[in-house]
């Protein structure tokens, strides 16, 4: 939807990527009728290896889509993405009864993936990547298991470091 203007976010004409997730109306039967809310989640990310969630409901479905997107600006934190713009390793996730398979792929692949994984690897910035919906396919918890994956994904930096080596580049021919 938007796209990213500068990189600092305390600017207000700083724009982030978002993405509605999920939609749903609720009805609460009253004596005069139904009343109406609706919940909203929306993933936000500035393209580059920031990704957030937010989940908010509303009386009105523009309401709960500011509020969802407020929240998510809130839950941002920062993900590693390597040189090729894909994951760093393979990875398996669970988050409630879903469960997600997030596996690099090479340069010019694209985004193989369904669903709400696919809109938060787009807010990301991952695009190469392939992933796997196991058990539920629930958006909201499919997106959650998405960013939990993302957010628990090892740097070879810090395994290095954890090791006590060096950590030498890798040449490609």
């Amino acid at each position: 939807m938007n796209q990213t203007a500068n990189k600092n976010q305390d600017d207000p004409s700083y724009e982030l990527l978002s993405e509605l997730v999920s939609l749903r109306r609720t009805a609460k039967v009253v004596r005069g009728g139904r009343i109406f809310r609706f919940s909203a989640t929306v993933v936000v990310g500035d393209g580059e290896g920031q990704v957030g969630i937010g989940i908010a409901h509303g009386m009105e479905v523009s309401v709960a889509y500011q509020k969802a997107q407020k929240q998510a600006r809130q839950d941002m934190t920062s993900i590693h993405i390597t040189d090729d713009k894909t994951v760093q390793h393979t990875m398996t996730t669970k988050y409630g009864a879903t469960k997600v398979l997030i596996r690099p792929a090479p340069k010019g692949t694209g985004i193989i993936a369904g669903g709400a994984m696919r809109q938060v690897f787009k807010v990301a910035g991952v695009e190469n990547v392939l992933g796997k919906i196991l058990g539920s396919s629930t958006a909201q918890n499919v997106a959650y298991a998405t960013i939990k994956s993302l957010r628990e994904m090892f740097v070879p930096a810090a395994v290095a470091k954890k090791r006590g080596v060096q950590l030498v580049a890798e040449t490609r021919d």
